[in-house]
């Protein structure tokens, strides 16, 4: 059986093109493996060890074919001298022939090969990356968990279910380091209430204690003025504790006494409760209070953010300035929006105030009044009820502070 291979001239034919898909494949997996995701990187290394194994295949199959040899059948009936010269050139042109067929043969192999390895390459890659994108798949469903955990929902769990494997390891430790973070941030907000709460006691005791002392008659005015002074320091801590409850209590407590709340009312009654503080520092009030600006939530506490924004408006404004206030309602959620004058700020100083203790200095807090609890017991009470507060600094200066919460769905008939 004659062999269809060629010998020397079709595999240096072939070598260059085996060797540039060879370094086409190896520089494609090398971007991908630095650039990709891990499931292209899975899918771009399982192309390419079928690609090299393709091509380390073809390149034996051809070496092996390369050592094959053509022969022609030798006949039988016995030679004269007269055809000696007849057989050579017959002999010769079918040696021609048969080379010829084989460099064709041989040229339709390897381009059928290469075809067929450039195909079975592009689907390799694709069930690679389809095998790659199950095979990821519980790493993709504990990544979206735990995004979706922070500090305010720390008692949710991933709870993968599935076999001992290292993906279900990996969800366990997670979920024991999430154990940890809520036992953690519990402690730490029941050492601040219950620090809080306990310290009322002795400082409604030194108070008292305070205003016996000075009530005496026969007191001199050196000691009453350190009494006036001692009473406003007792005041502020007063204030410190009562801000620390207060933040406690919108970080770590349940609403359970949820009900609907008009922000434009808490807002009104808010201002009313400012206008001595508004009147002192002659500001300029500008209310928009649209009504049914209404969201679900803790009245009590609703009503403190709110209290809270307009006062950090009124203390830490200059005399002679503005205050805008309005309400309005942005598809399903509902803004409370305070902006105020003043002097340009830094949107990165801004940026902070939504921590505890957090200010702007002494330039826009003035002396030493408030506690730096203010918009952080803001920020509490809002994320408490599904919503956010952000904070901006006005190109014009001045500060903007914009409440967001779920909004209460109006009736039908209240919009007609």
């Amino acid at each position: 059986m004659p062999s269809f291979y060629g010998r020397g001239p079709n595999v240096a034919r072939t070598a260059p093109v085996i060797l540039l898909l060879g370094q086409a494949g190896h520089a494609g997996g090398m971007i991908g493996l630095r650039k990709g995701t891990v499931g292209l990187r899975f899918a771009i290394l399982y192309a390419g060890v079928f690609l090299m194994s393709g091509i380390g295949l073809l390149a034996l199959t051809f070496l092996l074919a390369a050592g094959g040899r053509s022969s022609l059948p030798v006949g039988r009936q016995p030679l004269t001298e007269g055809s000696l010269d007849e057989v050579y050139q017959r002999s010769r042109h079918l040696q021609e022939q048969l080379a010829e067929v084989n460099a064709q043969h041989s040229r339709q192999l390897l381009i059928g090969s290469l075809l067929a390895l450039m195909v079975l390459t592009v689907v390799s890659l694709l069930v690679g990356r389809a095998l790659a994108h199950r095979t990821l798949r519980p790493l993709r469903v504990i990544t979206a968990a735990t995004r979706r955990i922070s500090a305010d929902n720390l008692d949710q769990r991933l709870s993968i279910s599935g076999p001992a494997d290292e993906v279900k390891d990996l969800a366990d430790t997670i979920d024991g380091l999430l154990g940890r973070l809520e036992a953690s941030f519990a402690a730490q907000r029941r050492f601040v209430a219950n620090a809080s709460h306990e310290l009322r006691t002795p400082l409604a005791t030194m108070r008292a204690s305070l205003d016996v002392a000075v009530a005496k008659s026969d007191v001199a005015q050196q000691t009453l003025t350190l009494g006036d002074r001692l009473r406003t320091q007792l005041d502020r801590v007063d204030q410190l504790l009562d801000g620390f409850l207060m933040l406690a209590q919108a970080q770590h407590s349940a609403l359970t006494d949820a009900a609907d709340v008009d922000l434009a009312q808490l807002v009104a009654q808010a201002v009313t409760d400012l206008t001595a503080g508004i009147a002192a520092k002659r500001l300029s009030v500008t209310e928009d209070l649209r009504p049914g600006m209404s969201t679900r939530g803790d009245a009590a506490l609703l009503a403190r953010m709110v209290e809270n924004v307009l006062d950090n408006a009124v203390t830490h404004n200059e005399e002679d300035s503005w205050i805008s206030v309005e309400t309005f309602r942005a598809g399903a959620e509902v803004r409370l929006v305070v902006q105020t004058g003043g002097g340009v700020l830094d949107q990165r100083d801004v940026d902070r105030l939504a921590q505890p203790f957090e200010r702007l200095g002494a330039d826009r807090t003035g002396s030493e009044n408030g506690s730096g609890l203010g918009l952080s017991i803001v920020a509490a009470i809002a994320a408490a009820h599904g919503g956010r507060l952000e904070l901006f600094a006005r190109s014009q200066g001045g500060l903007r502070v914009s409440i967001t919460l779920p909004s209460v769905p109006v009736p039908a008939e209240a919009r007609a």
